[in-house]
């Protein structure tokens, strides 16, 4: 690879970490406040809410996954993937409306869990939302850590340390509204990371075109139809688990405002990705690489290698741009939710920055020691996303899922992943293996190993019918003990709807049956 010397390596590095310091610094003194700190609800619109959603959906690892499944299943598997990225962000504008209206005062999905289903059930999520961005965050600095070792040869152990303390000075004094702002940094910066790239592969790569046909890397084949079904399932589920986007979503001015930024940040993302990712299959054209190579993650730095040394100097800045953004998107979510769902926003504001340096320890002993597969990460956040998400989800309908309960939603979750287990267990014939398909030990690359598709079928499945398994286990003791105590069975008596008083047309509260004297009126809650 066409590497700068350890001095100017060094030099960009830690001279673009500077930079962002310097500027999270200056936003967060410039523009944050206490009201800001863990939210900003009602306050953005759409061309920054679409900045915000496509840096939330992209961080440093779009450059190796994407690549990686386009060498391994090419242009089928790569517009699977990007597809099924693009689609979720979109729904955002379709559910997020909704759960604002069910909770105006929440700004991520846990607060409305509370009021839906109950404050154990909240915890639930929370636990798993956590563990989710926990292990996003984990990828995230193995992402940057694997580029910058890549394009440099130098070890990463300092960049990433270095980022990690940059991120949470800047968060701990802005919170979420400097990682808003800087966001939008960093939407701009894939933008021309992405021209620059385009326009140097096109300059200074050749392709051999008697290796596009034999290498059928543009015909469909069965581990892209396999992944039509993962991957959406995977992604659709996991993305309700990301509190940055639900902080960006309660953001939003207008309903007008959120269709308008999840559309364009869903058309961006869709387009970058398929760009970077289309570098899987261009490396194998120029000879650099083979189809399934154990390299294809790394073919965006491999095409790299051919190009001058000052493209190799700005995508080194473009990188730790892009990975420094999406993590502090994912540090302040993290703090967002904890103090929200733990401490329900009452900690002093000293603490709930303590927070942000807190959860770095963890994070980067992990990043360094443990995480080598980038993609694996991802895929253990989205099999627990499978198995929790759709019960959770039925509490949105009122007119037809009102007697399910929190309880239901948590057994239904938990057994999903149990059924995971025994499945992964009879398919390959023993407990370990069983195990480690909760843990995606074997990826999804393989089209004969039809276990990962098992999974994630058993998952959303297994959950939403373990779920309704205990309604009616839950009825029928309840149906028992009314029998035998004489008290009424009220399992699937539907809830008194809440009304609104209203007062000299001003509404003073919210009222759940309860008696208010005749100059009250009350108004159905829809």
């Amino acid at each position: 690879m066409a590497q700068l010397s350890s001095q100017g390596s060094n030099a960009i590095i830690y001279l673009t970490y500077a930079f962002l310091l310097f500027t999270g610094i200056f936003l967060a003194w410039k523009f944050t406040n206490k009201t800001q700190f863990l939210s900003s609800n009602g306050t953005q619109r759409g061309i920054p809410l679409a900045l915000n959603f496509i840096a939330s959906a992209m961080g440093c690892g779009i450059i190796t996954s994407y690549g990686q499944i386009a060498n391994i299943s090419g242009l089928h598997g790569l517009l699977v993937y990007t597809i099924s990225g693009a689609i979720p962000i979109v729904g955002f504008a379709w559910v997020g409306p909704i759960i604002r209206k069910k909770c105006p005062d929440g700004f991520i999905l846990t607060e409305w869990v509370r009021h839906r289903f109950g404050i154990v059930t909240a915890l639930y999520l929370s636990f798993f939302t956590c563990l989710t961005m926990f292990l996003f965050m984990v990828g995230e600095l193995s992402a940057i850590r694997q580029a910058i070792e890549t394009l440099t040869g130098l070890n990463a152990l300092g960049a990433v340390i270095v980022e990690c303390v940059v991120t949470s000075i800047y968060t701990s004094i802005g919170g979420f509204r400097v990682s808003f702002i800087t966001d939008n940094f960093q939407g701009a910066s894939v933008l021309i990371l992405i021209i620059i790239c385009a326009a140097g592969m096109g300059s200074y790569i050749h392709i051999d075109t008697s290796l596009i046909g034999p290498s059928g890397l543009l015909k469909a084949n069965k581990l892209g139809w396999q992944l039509i079904y993962i991957l959406l399932v995977a992604i659709i589920t996991n993305d309700c688990f990301m509190a940055g986007f639900w902080l960006r979503t309660f953001a939003s001015k207008t309903d007008k405002d959120l269709f308008i930024g999840t559309s364009i940040a869903a058309f961006v993302t869709f387009a970058i990705c398929t760009l970077v990712g289309v570098t899987g299959f261009i490396a194998v054209w120029t000879g650099d690489l083979t189809v399934g190579d154990e390299n294809g993650s790394n073919a965006f730095f491999i095409l790299l290698s051919h190009m001058p040394r000052w493209i190799v100097a700005f995508v080194i800045i473009f990188v730790i741009c892009l990975s420094t953004c999406t993590f502090d998107s994912l540090q302040s979510a993290m703090v967002s939710s904890i103090s929200n769902d733990v401490f329900r926003n009452k900690l002093p504001m000293i603490y709930t920055r303590g927070l942000v340096v807190l959860v770095m320890v963890p994070i980067v002993v992990l990043a360094v020691k443990v995480a080598d597969s980038i993609l694996q990460i991802y895929l253990i956040a989205d099999l627990v996303s499978a198995a929790i998400i759709p019960s959770l989800f039925l509490g949105l309908s009122d007119s037809w899922f009102w007697y399910i309960t929190g309880f239901d939603v948590m057994t239904g979750g938990l057994g999903a992943l149990v059924a995971v287990f025994v499945f992964g267990t009879v398919y390959y014939g023993n407990a370990q293996d069983g195990g480690r398909l909760l843990l995606i030990w074997n990826g999804i690359y393989d089209p004969e190993d039809w276990g990962a598709f098992g999974a994630f079928v058993v998952a959303p499945f297994g959950g939403l019918i373990i779920t309704f398994a205990s309604v009616l286990v839950r009825a029928g003791l309840f149906y028992i003990i009314s029998k035998l105590t004489g008290k009424p069975f009220t399992v699937f008596d539907r809830p008194e709807p809440p009304t609104q008083i209203i007062k000299d047309t001003d509404v003073e509260e919210i009222s759940y049956g309860s008696t208010q004297s005749d100059d009250d009126k009350k108004v159905l809650l829809p």
